[in-house]
């Protein structure tokens, strides 16, 4: 490396990760110690005596379990003393925003060292729920927040089911099958075939939870082991998030890891990102047929990259659903046959409810250490396609030190365009804006909610139930492209707008 660089600037110099795998559950490790686990893991790989150094500790927002005080109780497991401990909101971005933080304060000199990590144990929480037995974990205190939708989601879509990201992301899926001019065959065959290729990124990764290639047939077909979840997704398509895994990253300066006797080839340089949202409310969004938002961070993204006279060499997508990074591979212009993933992806890795990037930027650290002159882009997404963040880390340092300022929240809503009227009380001709399908157990059609467009152009949200057959068969019917059909709404005795053919 030049003896003139900036000695301010930060590099991740330690990596933990942990999955645990116990054959009693009431073995199984509770997320806290997970957390612990990967954090002495991650001080070892920096080669030890880091974590009492700590200035700075962000904890990812863990579902799993109830902790009356979270960092409190990981700092004295850990024996440190931080001067800063920060418990995070939800949302599958965090990670990524909180490693990009923790870059930005030591670039400042505001912290020396730093530190993200969080860890979830759902699998074994779930199997001793099914067993009925008492797990001997720290006592727990009130369950973990849950999102918050009464006040930031339209309430016609809480009152039609649109509750839980499962359901809301076909929307987006439908919506860019018909702008791309796919047809159903076509989409589904370009899910099975990128998702086969986050398998087989997770088959050789030793910390995914199915470590499994899987045959895009074997993704996009449905069956009783693979049955159809909500909309066109089968269970393999989505985040599976009942795994017991853990993991940490440690952030220094190039002085400090200098001092540490840390070798070059160890360190992997953070060089900046950019981070943006769409409206809270899905159902105010200008359109569904991309996220600008996703385009204007991906977009300054490759600006940094390209003023540092490089592309990317290796990227992580994130993949809760199959639009995401479908839409985010088209923005980036990446190949086809080039791998979306170095963790392995959500459902194949497993997704760790909001942690997974960070288990992504441990892979993406161990891929870079391979490889020198290697950029590599993480990519992390949170709520309904609403929070978005991208960070470059490199084996090289940055032509530039690092922006404290990652906002391109302008960006994204220049790019937006007007937010449609929505009505609620609408009755009358209606066009298929996009559309999902709520689904039972066995993967059959419970119902359908549409949005869709007036002659004047406002949106309204609609409902198609089994009461309704020809309709709901018409919505979910196999290899079918409803996008632009009209139908009617009427309003029905749940007090609800009901849209048919």
């Amino acid at each position: 490396m030049p003896e003139s660089l900036n000695n301010r600037i930060p590099v991740i110099v330690g990596i933990g990760e942990i999955v645990d795998r116990p054959s009693d559950p009431a073995l199984g490790k509770e997320p806290l110690v997970l957390m612990a686990e990967a954090m002495r893991l991650a001080d070892e790989d920096a080669g030890g005596g880091l974590l009492g150094r700590l200035g700075s500790l962000d904890i990812v927002n863990s579902i799993t379990w109830g902790y009356s005080n979270l960092p409190v109780r990981l700092c004295q497991a850990l024996d440190i003393h931080p001067e800063r401990a920060a418990y995070g909101v939800i949302g599958g971005d965090t990670p990524i925003r909180y490693i990009h933080d923790a870059a930005i304060r030591i670039a400042r000199g505001e912290v020396d060292f730093a530190a993200v990590c969080g860890g979830e144990a759902a699998e074994s929480l779930l199997r001793a729920e099914k067993a009925h037995i008492s797990l001997p974990w720290t006592v727990a205190d009130q369950k973990p927040e849950r999102p918050r939708r009464e006040g930031i989601i339209h309430d016609v879509a809480i009152r039609n089911g649109l509750n839980k990201p499962l359901v809301v992301y076909p929307i987006y899926e439908y919506a860019n099958q018909a702008a791309w001019g796919q047809s159903f065959e076509e989409a589904q065959a370009e899910t099975g075939q990128l998702w086969s290729q986050y398998s087989l990124v997770a088959a050789s990764n030793p910390y995914a939870w199915l470590q499994r290639f899987f045959e895009p047939s074997e993704i996009s077909t449905p069956s009783p082991e693979n049955r159809l979840v909500a909309g066109p997704y089968t269970k393999r398509m989505v985040a599976n998030p009942t795994v017991n895994q853990g993991a940490a990253v440690l952030l220094t300066s190039y002085e400090q890891a200098r001092a540490k006797g840390i070798p070059d080839d160890r360190m992997i340089f953070v060089w900046g990102g950019s981070a943006a949202a769409e409206p809270a409310d899905f159902v105010s969004r200008d359109q569904y047929e991309h996220s600008c938002a996703m385009d204007a961070v991906l977009g300054a993204a490759q600006e940094l990259s390209r003023s540092n006279k490089a592309e990317f060499d290796l990227i992580e997508l994130y993949s809760c659903f199959p639009c995401v990074p479908k839409m985010a591979r088209r923005v980036l212009n990446w190949p086809s046959q080039k791998l979306p993933t170095v963790a392995g992806g959500l459902p194949f890795f497993g997704g760790p409810y909001n942690n997974y990037m960070t288990h992504a930027a441990t892979a993406m650290i161990r891929k870079l250490r391979e490889h020198k002159e290697t950029v590599g882009l993480l990519y992390g997404l949170g709520g309904f396609v609403s929070k978005h963040h991208a960070l470059i880390v490199a084996t090289q340092p940055p032509a530039k030190p690092l922006s404290s300022n990652y906002d391109v929240q302008a960006d994204a809503d220049r790019r937006r365009g007007a937010i449609p009227v929505i009505e609620e009380a609408f009755v009358g001709e209606a066009k298929i804006e996009t559309y999902t399908i709520l689904r039972d157990r066995h993967g059959e059609p419970e119902s359908g909610v549409v949005f869709a467009r007036t002659g004047k152009g406002s949106r309204v949200v609609a409902r198609t139930d089994r009461e309704n057959a020809e309709t709901l068969a018409f919505l979910a019917g196999p290899g079918r492209n409803v996008i632009g059909t009209k139908g009617s709404t009427s309003l029905g005795k749940d007090d609800l707008l009901h849209w048919r053919l």
